[in-house]
């Protein structure tokens, strides 16, 4: 037992006491006494001077250790506390000071031993709780402790409260909740799940950075369920979501990792073809998606006529594609949006990453500007098909170019708490040419500066400034004569996006956006006597706008509702001529309209709703519908898509496009979560479609709209999805079942007839397996119906000459699409400073011989039969490539 008193008591019994045993005995009282009253000033009575501002609770108990020596105890729950103190002492004792500091928060101290021990205190929760009705919102940015990326999509789940959220496109979060102690469970794909206390007397914000997924983490606690597993309590239909970690071990052709080739084998996505660069979403054309990097529109995202895609796997974070029920933040296509995010850079530590295949080489460069901060990224890519051309002995290979390059650059500025700053941009170029006689060139130029600002816990702004560009020169030369043919659309851009967490029920989205484009149908300049006339097709001026409001409403614990709506103008805007143009496509009169003079504006109002019924913890129902308007076409005469297609804004003739989409769907996680089922149908209603007149020529140097003819449309479909998430084999089957027409005076009668992009059936089986942790295999099996195409139904001649004619339109089919693809990776080696594998494919493994194309042409030796002959890309293509990170 300790006592406090004092030593000159003890000195006073002694010399009342005065004998020699006796005073050996105090002299020793006297000892034991004073060795009391020094352990009575212990660490609680020791005097400190310290200042923190608003700083976790063990960054200030380390702060405290530092400058008073004093060391404390805690364990998990205090150490990853979300609590935020602020003390401001000067020679205070270290108990009035803890005691002043923890007075608003669930925690408590004791000494234990020569340590100050702090431990959570369920009590004072409960008498914290009990006394206020009020809610707190705790919000904050998830990021990757090793890069420091900010993480898309992460999910956020509270245990007690039966709440959750995720975090947006910029890893921002915010959550309302009760006041007290809560269980919030944080997990993302590729990155390890945990679960942390948080004490709610207040708002709070907390920073979240989680471990990736490949390294031990013995602090954490592990969920059972695999982390990106589809929300089934959000509205939110018809989106995929793919992480490149997804893609990395998917077998592609010349062993290119290929963003655009992956999503084409998820259901209601359609390859436009073999060496083709587009796709089809849900029975829509090819320009009728919306591809955004890092917000700026692509509008050619292929590169060698479609072999590849504009996309270096890496220098890409994320991507999600929407199937038609896009958010109301996007908007000016009917089918799709690809949303493709670049990596910030690394933060924490620099890093080189590339490869080297068969056709391409890559490297990826990143590292901190200043560490925790800012970072920095390039990303560079070229294909050296050409040095092979050098090896040939004919002169026109020999003298040939066919080559693409592309880079992608990131940099990104932490302002403070509140404020970051980022810039990106994209430039790549495709250059394809036989030596002196003819050549095309096209690229994309994309550039983003964005600015995210956090106006408080609840309130997050989004402000972007972006520009982009496409253009395309095609060159031909035959003897004397040479021609030219130049096109481009530019556009500059402004965006305002604003996410309002307005409470535990309500998310509202809001915002604007403004595009000016400029469009140069095309610039043809002619030299010698070919008869071709040099001219400049006059350039097109719009200026589209658009406003929306959305709201995510919880109304109850299984049921929410998202509702919302777009409201877009787009103004056609002068110097220009404009026209009138009769049944038949005749010019019947024009207009003329100055620069900056309107033409005209197209107003759409673009509704949205969906909503989600959650039958139990691994199931729900959902039903949405959407309108969308689109007011830039592309105008192309191929299936497969073109460089030279051209892009045509919406005019006095040319009306906006619009497509009403009904959709519902089932959803199912099952056998622990490791599994996932989705069924979704959907109906979509079009109008204003546009297709060419019979016998049009798409190069006329007549205004374009004299070979178009409008109608509508109509689109349905089911898509089956079952996908294995964990395990070693992982992968995925997808079935889409569909039907897309068209109906268009002028055509096939006035009936319904096959839009070119309709296909009954379209499977595809994806299968990963890691045998080991050197080994890794991979399969995909893809099966299509043939393309929806138009044969000759007889022939004629005149003066020697064949000419075909044709019946309905898109009557015809070509032959089933299937094929089988292979690869496997081998992990050389692993280590914590550098890793590489080798990456073999083999694309095609049977060699099935698929038609690319078709042509009609006479027998050589009778010229009344006619022969089908049919050409193939692509058979056996084997690939290796070596991939290196360090």
């Amino acid at each position: 037992m300790k006592t406090n008193r004092p030593a000159w008591v003890s000195v006073l019994i002694c010399e009342i006491t005065r004998t020699p045993l006796r005073t050996a005995l105090c002299m020793l009282l006297l000892l034991m006494l004073t060795h009391n009253t020094v352990q009575a000033q212990g660490p609680l009575d020791k005097t400190v001077t310290i200042s923190i501002n608003n700083e976790p609770l063990k960054q200030a108990l380390d702060k405290i250790t530092a400058a008073s020596g004093i060391r404390f105890t805690y364990n998990e729950t205090v150490a990853k506390s979300t609590v935020k103190i602020s003390i401001n002492a000067k020679n205070q004792p270290l108990g009035d000071v803890l005691r002043k500091a923890l007075a608003p928060h669930p925690f408590s101290f004791s000494l234990l031993d020569d340590e100050v021990l702090i431990k959570y205190d369920a009590g004072k929760v409960k008498k914290q709780s009990a006394g206020t009705d009020g809610k707190y919102t705790v919000s904050g940015t998830i990021k990757s402790k090793q890069t420091g990326e900010t993480i898309i999509g992460a999910s956020i789940r509270v245990t007690n409260a039966n709440a959750g959220t995720s975090s947006n496109e910029y890893g921002f979060y915010s959550i309302t909740l009760p006041a007290g102690d809560h269980e919030i469970t944080v997990s993302a794909m590729g990155q390890k799940t945990i679960v942390m206390p948080v004490s709610l007397s207040g708002n709070q914000r907390v920073d979240i950075a989680l471990e990736d997924n490949s390294q031990l983490l013995q602090e954490v606690t592990i969920k059972a369920a695999p982390a990106g597993a589809r929300d089934l309590a959000s509205p939110q239909m018809g989106v995929e979501h793919l992480s490149i970690q997804e893609t990395k071990n998917i077998p592609v052709l010349l062993g290119e990792r290929d963003v655009i080739k992956t999503i084409q084998l998820l259901p209601g996505i359609k390859s436009a073809g073999e060496g083709s660069g587009g796709f089809f979403v849900r029975g829509g054309a090819t320009d009728q998606n919306l591809i955004l990097l890092d917000e700026a529109p692509v509008y050619n995202a292929s590169h060698l006529l479609g072999f590849f895609s504009t996309f270096n796997s890496d220098a890409i974070k994320n991507m999600n594609i929407y199937k038609g029920d896009m958010p109301a933040q996007y908007g000016g296509r009917l089918s799709s949006v690809l949303d493709v995010k670049m990596n910030d850079g690394n933060n924490q530590k620099f890093g080189v990453s590339g490869g080297i295949g068969l056709i391409a080489a890559r490297i990826n460069v990143e590292g901190p500007i200043q560490k925790g901060k800012s970072s920095f990224l390039i990303s560079a890519r070229r294909t050296y098909a050409d040095a092979f051309l050098k090896l040939s002995k004919d002169s026109v290979a020999k003298n040939s170019q066919l080559y693409f390059y592309d880079i992608n650059a990131k940099a990104n500025y932490v302002l403070g708490d509140k404020d970051r700053l980022f810039i990106s941009g994209y430039f790549g170029k495709d250059v394809l040419s036989a030596a002196d006689i003819a050549g095309i060139n096209w690229g994309n130029t994309t550039a983003t500066l964005r600015w995210n600002h956090i106006f408080n816990n609840q309130l997050f702004s989004n402000t972007s400034l972006i520009y982009s560009n496409y253009d395309y020169k095609l060159n031909i030369k035959q003897d004397v004569n040479e021609f030219n043919i130049y096109s481009q659309i530019r556009d500059f851009n402004f965006k305002e996006d604003m996410q309002w967490y307005a409470g535990q029920k309500n998310t509202i989205s809001f915002g604007v956006n403004s595009i000016y484009h400029t469009i140069k149908p095309g610039e043809i300049s002619a030299t010698g006597n070919s008869g071709i006339i040099s001219q400049n097709l006059q350039n097109r001026y719009a200026l589209e706008n658009a406003a929306y409001v959305t709201n995510t409403w919880k109304a109850t614990d299984r049921f929410t509702l998202t509702y919302g709506v777009r409201l877009s103008a787009f103004t056609i805007l002068g110097s220009g001529d404009y026209y009138d143009i009769d049944a038949d496509g005749n010019i019947v009169g024009s207009k003329h309209y100055t620069s900056g003079q309107e033409v005209k504006t197209y107003v759409n109002l673009e509704p949205r709703v969906a909503a989600a019924f959650q039958l139990n913890d691994v199931s729900s129902i959902k039903a949405s519908y959407a309108r969308n308007a689109q007011n830039l076409h592309l105008i192309s005469n191929s299936n497969s898509g073109s460089p030279t297609d051209k892009w045509v804004a919406s005019t006095n003739l040319i009306k906006p496009e619009l497509a009403d989409q009904f959709s519902v769907g089932y959803y199912k996680d099952f056998n622990e979560h490791n599994y996932e089922f989705t069924v979704e149908s959907y109906y979509k209603k079009l109008q204003n479609q546009i297709d060419y007149r019979n016998g049009a020529n798409v190069f006329t140097n007549q205004p374009i709209e004299t070979q178009l003819l409008f109608g509508k449309g109509r689109a349905y479909g089911a898509e089956f999805l079952l996908k294995k998430k964990a395990g070693r084999l992982t992968g995925w089957i997808s079935y889409t079942l569909s039907k897309s027409e068209r109906m268009i005076d002028g055509i096939n009668n006035n009936q319904w007839y096959n839009a070119r992009q309709d296909r009954t059936h379209d499977i595809a089986i994806v299968a990963m397996y890691k045998a080991s942790d050197k080994w890794t295999f991979s399969a995909n099996f893809v099966y299509y119906t043939g393309d929806a195409v138009t044969f000759p139904s007889g022939k004629y001649q005149v003066d020697g000459v064949t000419y075909y004619y044709y019946t309905n339109r898109n009557a015809d089919r070509m032959p089933a699409y299937h094929r089988l693809d292979l690869g496997a990776t081998k992990q050389l080696k692993k280590t914590a400073k550098f890793q590489s594998d080798l990456t073999f494919s083999l694309y095609n493994a049977y060699g099935n011989p698929n038609a690319y194309r078709i042509f009609f042409r006479d027998n050589k030796t009778d010229a009344s039969r006619t022969e089908a002959v049919r050409t193939t890309l692509f058979t056996f293509v084997p690939s290796v490539t070596y991939n290196f990170k360090f």
